[in-house]
């Protein structure tokens, strides 16, 4: 199913302030809570719909992207509404929208008088890391092993119940007011929201119970990444204290510039360079492409800035609309310097009328050139 624009999910414009997306976001997350919507299954759905919709435009280099590129370049940012992202999650992300600290208990609490209110693990910091990638390896996708240093729970290290919050990871308090009971929850100051407090730790374990683990992780990027573009491996990221949800490992890609092929998008562009001879009377090159050499048909009387198009040669979209195409630019190359004998030929023609430029209506200037390239 294909993702709705994000700027639809909260009721926004495109020139939205940051305040009004942060102001949109906490309304629509309101309306959509499960526990406001107990009877209506979809309402959990919409909730990380909306979530996914704040994280990439409260992010202004991410905004950046998708108001230039779409889904497509923020295609792996988190996936909320695919179910790579649970509750806690978005709590933890999102907690200080809402006021709830991002520590354990439902920032909806105070909204709804819920005293009872869930529990909420606390959630690890998340990794990020750098993987440089080259056209090649975007265009068909690669696997990768990378190597991470994470935070996890030291062995032997052994956790009791948190005598202050009784396990919650909150603590309550209930106020009166006239319009009835409210309920406010805060982080636990004992614990730090964990729930949980160290009842053993071997020697050298810090209070937090955590130690450094250098992993070996295989990772599977798909083919259409574009430069900047993060991707999540949910749970790889540092573990929390006391056994909560781990943080995630954040893959941003760094494209490396192939020194022959450009990309534009999911297009390949090629300069070629042809003599004036070959342009002229016509012949058969080998071009580079992504997937090795093919060779092309060079007409007779080429014109240098003709744009040749090999359909299918380009990238592969990442949300799977078929494929970019590679586009050959022709330039003529021009001699800088000439013998004697080449120039008493080239003189020889120069009054001939087939060499006195005359380009007729078919012959396309800069601008028609661009503007067939952008509508085909």
């Amino acid at each position: 199913m294909a993702k709705r624009d994000y700027y639809e999910i909260l009721g926004l414009s495109k020139g939205a302030s940051a305040d009004e997306i942060k102001k949109a976001y906490r309304k629509t997350a309101i309306k959509f809570h499960p526990d406001k919507n107990p009877d209506d299954p979809t309402a959990e759905d919409k909730f990380k719909e909306a979530a996914e919709a704040y994280e990439i435009l409260s992010n202004p280099e991410k905004k950046q992207r998708y108001d230039q590129f779409g889904h497509q370049g923020v295609g792996g940012a988190r996936g909320f509404g695919g179910g790579g992202m649970n509750m806690d999650d978005i709590f933890s992300q999102f907690g200080d929208i809402f006021g709830g600290g991002g520590g354990g208990g439902s920032p909806f609490d105070s909204f709804f008088g819920g005293g009872g209110g869930r529990s909420r693990q606390k959630k690890g910091t998340n990794l990020r890391i750098k993987l440089k990638m080259t056209l090649e390896d975007i265009a068909n996708g690669v696997e990768k092993k990378i190597k991470v240093n994470r935070l996890i729970t030291a062995e032997g290290v052994t956790f009791k119940s948190c005598s202050s919050c009784g396990g919650s990871g909150q603590v309550r308090k209930a106020v009166n007011t006239m319009l009835g009971q409210m309920v406010t929850a805060s982080t636990c100051p004992t614990c730090n929201g964990a729930g949980k407090t160290i009842d053993h730790k071997p020697p050298g374990v810090d209070n937090s119970g955590l130690i450094y683990q250098e992993e070996i992780l295989p990772v599977k990027i798909p083919p259409g990444v574009v430069d900047g573009m993060q991707l999540s491996m949910t749970g790889k990221g540092n573990e929390a204290p006391g056994g909560g949800i781990p943080g995630d490992l954040l893959i941003v890609v760094e494209e490396i510039e192939d020194p022959i092929l450009k990309r534009d998008g999911n297009n390949i562009i090629y300069e070629l360079y042809l003599s004036f001879v070959d342009a002229t009377i016509g012949t058969s090159v080998e071009v580079p492409t992504i997937d090795g050499k093919v060779k092309i048909k060079i007409d007779s009387g080429t014109q240098s800035g003709k744009v040749l198009r090999l359909r299918g040669k380009g990238i592969r979209d990442i949300n799977g609309y078929g494929k970019g195409d590679q586009l050959v630019s022709v330039n003529i190359w021009t001699p800088k310097h000439l013998t004697k004998d080449e120039k008493n030929m080239l003189e020889s023609l120069r009054d001939s009328e087939n060499f006195i430029p005359s380009p007729g209506s078919k012959e396309k200037g800069f601008f028609a050139k661009m503007k067939d390239y952008i509508m085909d």
